[in-house]
């Protein structure tokens, strides 16, 4: 079955195209990028090299240089294909690889170029450092509610819990064995290696407190000031901004900042907390599918936390700006800022409410292009999840 299909589209049509640029695929864990990449490979009918640095041995410049010649060996008229797999691992990647593709530049040889990342961070850095003007960059973000319905039949209430990682689908009929495997599988590991690749840590266990504290509060605003009441060792409002950018950087954990139409404003603000992926969120709650959804509280929060999730998995590809808005006791729970176009969005998913309503105020004061309710007696959570958030930008 071909997944992700509007990416595979992406990346199969830059391949295919004369144009000479190397291809980024980078995203958090489990997304499915190298399944994507072999699927693209498969349809591109050229020699592959594939190689990962992700395996237990030693990786240096030298093993990139190895296989890109490997590469060069299997071209045919039409080319070849090399996919080096989690390239932030190896030191100082981007400087070799730009000495290679300048390489066949110069020698006019065909090795068409695909590295992958977990760390979209540390890959940007090394594109910017060296690579300037030979690369285009796909995101994958965490599969959405759509995806996940085709994939694998299920319905939007299953997404809302389970959130958008396709390995822990087999599991959910055993809510144990898909706890432990989200923790095990996917929390640890991206926490204890790919955070820590991205920048020097010096508190790890705080680091782990603080995404535990984020996925308990996501959708609410948390100052950094708050935060250090909640944390032990807590150290500086600075320490726990830095480590809430590491957060967002490896997929897991984002502060949405606030709408103040003043980017000064928006950078002082205190951050709007958000699970990239609600499995995060009912991996740590203790409450199992049929619990969660018949608390009619707990469903309401983590209703707000997917509708969340879903606006910032798509700013986090790039397509907008994502914020939110509060004055005094009146909130707007998204600001979307797309080029020239505002569209505010309301979430009411059932849930107690601590703030009125901000929408009349933020209207008067801004005068949004687009406005919308989800939830209640406005489009229905379901039907908001379902669809692309780039839809919304186009009108």
């Amino acid at each position: 079955m071909l997944y992700r299909r509007r990416h595979f589209a992406t990346l199969f049509n830059r391949l295919a195209k004369p144009v000479r640029l190397i291809q980024v695929v980078a995203g958090p864990r489990q997304v499915g990028k190298t399944t994507l990449v072999q699927q693209v490979c498969d349809e591109m009918r050229l020699p592959v090299q594939y190689a990962s640095a992700d395996e237990p041995m030693l990786r240096g410049p030298e093993w990139i240089a190895q296989q890109w010649e490997m590469a060069r060996l299997k071209q045919t008229d039409a080319g070849s294909l090399l996919v080096l797999d989690e390239i932030q691992k190896i030191p100082a990647w981007s400087e070799t690889v730009k000495r290679l593709w300048d390489e066949d530049t110069l020698h006019k040889t065909f090795v068409k170029v695909v590295v992958l990342g977990s760390s979209p961070l540390l890959i940007q850095r090394g594109l910017s450092d060296s690579l300037a003007g030979r690369f285009e960059v796909l995101l994958l973000p965490h599969w959405s509610a759509l995806e996940m319905h085709e994939a694998f039949g299920w319905s939007v209430s299953q997404s809302i819990f389970y959130g958008g990682y396709p390995g822990a689908a087999p599991l959910i009929a055993d809510h144990e064995r898909w706890v432990r495997y989200v923790r095990d599988s996917l929390i640890e590991p991206t926490l204890s290696c790919d955070v820590l690749l991205l920048s020097r840590v010096d508190k790890p266990a705080l680091l782990r407190r603080m995404f535990e504290l984020g996925c308990r509060y996501s959708g609410q605003i948390f100052s950094f000031t708050k935060m250090l009441g909640q944390l032990q060792d807590a150290g500086n409002t600075t320490t726990l901004a830095h480590y809430l950018d590491l957060l967002g950087a490896a997929g897991m954990l984002t502060g949405v900042p606030k709408y103040a139409g003043d980017v000064v404003h928006r950078r002082g603000s205190s951050p709007k907390l958000l699970v990239l992926d609600t499995a995060f969120f009912s991996a740590q709650a203790g409450f199992g599918f049929d619990q969660a959804q018949a608390d009619r509280e707990h469903w309401g929060h983590l209703a707000e936390a997917a509708v969340g999730a879903h606006l910032a998995n798509a700013a986090t590809a790039g397509q907008f700006e994502l914020f939110y808005w509060r004055e005094r006791k009146r909130e707007v729970d998204f600001v979307v800022c797309a080029g020239r176009k505002l569209i505010a969005i309301q979430v009411k998913s059932g849930r107690a409410q601590s703030v009125l309503p901000g929408m009349h105020a933020f209207d008067l004061a801004f005068k949004p292009d687009r406005k919308l309710l989800v939830g209640s007696d406005g489009m229905a959570v379901d039907d908001f999840l379902r669809m692309p958030v780039q839809n919304w930008c186009e009108f």
